[in-house]
């Protein structure tokens, strides 16, 4: 090594081969004009066990270097000689400090007081805000960038760690690589109403984001059958799929075509403005199931169950119901707080000063994205990569974007979302 060159230390453990962690890495260097040498390796010799490898990455200059440092931290390399996070104050309400860390989805960790605190409501596209007193880190949107609030800026001091590949075959593990409606869906289906029990029984949570299709093709009936039996514990969806859903219970039909038949209905394309109507004298769809006018559908299901939910508007809406959330930045606070309510709590003081602390988990663990691109868009980004996410839709370009998460977390399915519902309530109710 010359004078002239700049080097750092890396350090990758875990599973780092089968995960391509290590390959990644040695791509990167090379993509990006560096070097490495690899000082040492030590690969696990039995499925369970992990591997270490510590190497010496050289660049020409310390930009490239740096560059280098900070797109390997993505991948969950570690600097050997570790610094304290750097952190700037909040000065203006709604604005970060110029050159604040952006956030991934991934666990996040921050170097402070002496020690690695894990990074709480871990969310991509945010901001980390910490607190020295309470030793605590946590992401924040913009909103709650509030004057005189620590914020971490620049990458120094931040651990970044991807969540691992299962050695074991299974659902997020096999059926994740590409978006095709060639996939065999009879298993991939049996796989979710496994994984959906698993959650269930470990008193984990369960999203619905669906969209007004699910009652256009009849597929309502399904996802209350599914709310009725306890799979569901959260639902967000838009105005759509409240106005239509009452619709089809009041009157048989969506967006005028009769549910059962397929047929237009004479003067059919009045029915949701009717309904909206309904909903609006009885002053919201709690009170309209309260007095019985309301005896059937989703809606009605996820009342009843207790099911929490969240309406978010937009301004191609009709009516809208009184429901509907109807200020975005209200809406994003409840997704959120719904997305984490239940989850793990907040680690203690003792483990905030180890490496090996984890960040708390949040209450939804599996989010099942039906026939909506723009809701599930907007989940998505609220969602810690250790949600699994199974996205399904009949157009192909909307199940590679929901799908592509940069995780193995997701699963991307080209159906008819009728069609899945109904095997997956079969599936569900067939097996104990």
């Amino acid at each position: 090594m010359t004078t002239s060159q700049a080097s750092a230390l890396l350090i990758l453990e875990g599973h780092i081969i089968d995960s391509m962690m290590l390959p990644q890495l040695l791509d990167l260097v090379m993509d990006l004009g560096g070097a490495f040498d690899i000082q040492e390796l030590r690969v696990g010799q039995h499925k369970t066990d992990t591997s270490f490898c510590r190497i010496e990455v050289t660049a020409t200059d310390p930009g490239t270097l740096d560059e280098i440092v900070r797109r390997a931290r993505a991948l969950g390399a570690q600097v050997a000689s570790e610094e304290p996070a750097r952190t700037e104050r909040v000065t203006k309400p709604g604005v970060y400090p110029e050159g604040f860390y952006s956030t991934s989805n991934l666990p996040t960790y921050i170097m402070l007081n002496g020690g690695w605190v894990p990074v709480q409501k871990q969310e991509m596209d945010c901001a980390v805000a910490v607190d020295r007193a309470a030793g605590r880190a946590w992401c924040i949107p913009f909103y709650e960038a509030k004057p005189g609030l620590e914020v971490v800026v620049g990458h120094q001091g931040v651990r970044v760690t991807p969540l691992e590949r299962s050695r074991q075959m299974e659902i997020f593990s096999f059926m994740s690589s590409e978006v095709s409606a060639e996939k065999p869906k009879k298993l991939l289906i049996a796989k979710v109403a496994g994984e959906m029990k698993a959650i269930r029984s470990e008193g984990g949570k369960i999203l619905v984001v669906a969209g007004p299709a699910v009652v256009h093709t009849g597929a309502g009936r399904y996802l209350s059958r599914l709310i009725e039996l306890g799979f569901v514990q959260v639902l967000f969806a838009g105005n759509a799929l409240a106005v239509h859903d009452v619709e089809a219970a009041l009157f048989g039909t969506a967006l005028g075509v009769n549910v059962e038949s397929g047929l237009p209905i004479e003067h059919g394309h009045e029915h949701h403005m009717r309904a909206i109507n309904r909903v609006r004298a009885a002053g919201s769809l709690r009170a309209m199931v309260a007095s019985g006018q309301l005896v059937s559908g989703v809606m009605k299901s996820a009342i009843d169950q207790g099911v929490e939910i969240v309406l978010a508007g937009s301004v191609r809406d009709d009516g809208p119901l009184p429901d509907v959330i109807t200020e975005m930045g209200e809406a994003q606070r409840r997704m959120r707080e719904l997305v984490w309510e239940g989850g793990t709590p907040p680690v203690d003081v003792a483990s905030r000063q180890s490496s090996r602390a984890t960040p708390p988990l949040p209450g939804v663990r599996l989010a099942l994205m039906l026939s909506t691109m723009l809701h599930s868009i907007a989940t998505g980004n609220l969602l810690p990569a250790h949600v699994r996410t199974v996205c399904v839709d009949i157009n192909p370009a909307v199940v590679t974007k929901l799908a592509d998460r940069g995780s193995w977390q997701s699963v991307g399915l080209v159906t008819d979302v009728e069609s899945f519902l109904r095997e997956l309530v079969q599936v569900i109710e067939a097996e104990p």
